[in-house]
């Protein structure tokens, strides 16, 4: 039963790994829900000053920044969100295959890209592929402090003023439901209006003390917005793709426990079936 032995074995290992698999789906579903109050706390905030920057790239304000100018193309610029750590499915390798198609594309047009990247599973494969890496931002965490990503954020801002990019956009996951998390990529600078219609009529604002004041201030909180928004629902969609992965993963190993179990029975059965007839050949013998 040499064999039977080693087919046991293989149950101890499988169902030691179905606990752990199924602890992992546990601590992912109380942190998913976490995350999700922190998504949608901060969901108001960021539409709200997405609308207000639509009607400013619409309008015809008195103050024209040199963020909602538009110029020739010949170096873009990529803040790229991902999770700290694996066991999440396909969650990252699904945006890499957005930013790098992107990348492709703009390759081909003879335009070059720099990359701001942010959690630890974007830097290693962007390095693997020769992408150029311009700022990282690491364990950002569970409940990411907007002060801990402003150092990256201003490192394309500040690229983007001096004419380094001419273009910015944020690639992250998007969270849509437990089962679905979309990767998104999306301009943020120049301004890029809404497709909402509530934003197709143009107006301006009226602006106290004075519009370049104001419009600088409200620039620059809206990018950041929208990258800490983007951070902290792309850990959202970590934890649900990671609940997700881990219930797979505990079914899987339920089914292979019972496959195992199967061939088990089937060799013990054999073995003992051996032994009747070599004890009836025996007794035949004598």
């Amino acid at each position: 039963m040499a064999v039977g032995k080693e087919i046991k074995n293989k149950i101890g290992s499988v169902q030691n790994t179905q606990k752990i698999t199924s602890a992992m789906q546990m601590v992912a579903a109380s942190k998913m829900r976490r995350t999700q109050d922190n998504m949608r706390q901060g969901k108001p905030y960021s539409e709200h000053i997405r609308g207000v920057i639509s009607h400013l790239a619409r309008s015809s304000a008195e103050y024209k920044h040199p963020f909602m100018q538009e110029r020739d193309v010949k170096r873009v610029g990529f803040i790229v969100v991902s999770s700290d750590r694996g066991l999440c499915g396909g969650l990252n390798v699904n945006l890499f295959r957005s930013v790098v198609k992107q990348m492709a594309e703009l390759d081909a047009k003879g335009i070059e890209v720099d990359l701001g990247v942010i959690g630890n599973k974007a830097a290693p494969f962007f390095r693997s592929i020769g992408g150029n890496i311009v700022s990282v931002m690491n364990d950002v965490g569970e409940a990411p402090a907007l002060a801990d990503l402003i150092g990256g954020i201003r490192v394309m801002l500040d690229a983007y003023s001096e004419g380094k990019i001419d273009r910015l956009y944020l690639a992250s996951n998007e969270f849509e439901n437990t089962m679905t998390q979309k990767p998104v990529v999306r301009q943020i600078l120049p301004l890029d209006p809404s497709d909402d219609d509530s934003y197709q009529h143009r107006w301006d604002y009226i602006y106290e003390p004075d519009a370049r004041q104001l419009i600088e201030g409200l620039i620059l909180r809206f990018v950041e917005s929208q990258v800490f928004q983007a951070v902290v629902e792309n850990g959202a969609c970590e934890q649900a793709a990671k609940m997700i992965a881990m219930k797979n993963a505990t079914e899987n190993a339920a089914k292979l426990i019972d496959e195992l179990q199967l061939i088990y029975n089937n060799a013990r059965q054999a073995a003992i079936t051996q032994e009747i007839a070599e004890i009836v050949s025996g007794a035949a013998a004598v």
